[in-house]
């Protein structure tokens, strides 16, 4: 739940501030506040001279460990090289990080500026008069984020898992293109639990980094001897397919009344409203994602494989 995604709300706002930032050399003026999260906040800036606007993402580091995961993010947007992930255009570390010292280090990632904003924000508005997205819309979003996501866990040398998928975490482009964002969370993707201890720091660390809504069964009842794998990911795509369709997660409902999104999550109930504009398809591709066990759970190469097929049933009715 810190994580920046959650938070965010793009829009333009007040030029008036003058604070400015260098990253390697080139000057930025911050000029809104756009999000922020537990580790980091997003600024509106306006590069100097060519007036072109970005969002420059400011992220305070208080030890050596801070740094090397925020340094490890703009490392990770090198990698992830594809059309539906946000790209970072240039990035620089300041300072010295030392508890000791009481001394903090700045890391500035300066990314794209999308005004549309987020999925969250463009489904909170149609949410306000139910006006649902077209099932060909939806897929075809969606199929582009699997691509994206598709980049992360065939990442060399080792796969990886964006671990924070959400509504929040795709921006849009004016295109209607879907982009993911924050790569905060991203970690291995396959990782051997050997002993309570692990377990413990595993789940301690998904708690930290991982929205309750998204969030996989397995990461919120880590078992001492087990494998987690990047399938964490296809889970949160099913609730992702779930909020494209009906506004929001299927576990939203219950984070919001305070009851234990651990207990319905782990459960495996989703429920789809009884009066539906989408077809059955549809369910039938979000409880695909949406298996407890993960061991059952598809890879993405499957779920794409299923997407298209969708998407080739509409096309032949159009």
């Amino acid at each position: 739940m810190n994580s920046l995604g959650l938070s965010i709300i793009f829009k333009m706002g007040c030029l008036c501030s003058k604070e400015s930032v260098i990253v390697n050399s080139k000057k930025y003026y911050l000029r809104d506040q756009l999000g922020e999260g537990g580790f980091s906040t997003v600024y509106l800036g306006e590069e100097a001279g060519s007036k072109r606007l970005v969002a420059i993402k400011k992220i305070i580091c208080h030890g050596m460990d801070d740094e090397k995961t925020a340094l490890r993010e703009a490392e990770y947007h090198d990698v992830l090289q594809h059309k539906n992930i946000l790209r970072c255009l240039d990035s620089s570390l300041t300072g010295h990080a030392d508890p000791v010292l009481n001394s903090t280090s700045m890391v500035l990632l300066v990314l794209p500026y999308y005004p549309r904003g987020t999925l969250l924000h463009e489904l909170e508005r149609r949410a306000a008069s139910q006006s649902y997205l077209d099932p060909i819309d939806i897929l075809s979003m969606f199929l582009q984020i699997c691509e994206g996501i598709k980049v992360f866990h065939e990442a060399k040398p080792e796969p990886l898992a964006h671990r924070d998928l959400k509504t929040a975490n795709i921006l849009l482009a004016n295109n209607n293109n879907p982009i993911i964002m924050d790569l905060g969370s991203v970690a291995r993707a396959r990782v051997k639990i050997t002993g309570s201890s692990e377990a413990q720091k595993l789940q301690d660390l998904a708690a930290e980094r991982c929205s309750m809504p998204y969030r996989a069964p397995e990461l919120w009842n880590v078992e001492s001897y087990c494998v987690i794998d990047e399938r964490t990911d296809i889970w949160s795509l099913g609730c992702l397919l779930y909020a494209m369709c009906y506004f929001k997660s299927p576990f939203d409902a219950v984070y919001e009344r305070g009851d234990s999104v651990a207990l319905a999550v782990i459960s495996g109930t989703i429920n789809f409203p009884e009066s539906s504009p989408f077809p059955e398809d549809i369910h039938d591709l979000i409880l695909f994602m949406l298996r407890v066990n993960p061991m059952e759970r598809p890879y993405i190469y499957s779920v794409i494989e299923k997407v298209t097929d969708e998407i080739a049933k509409y096309e032949a009715k159009a």
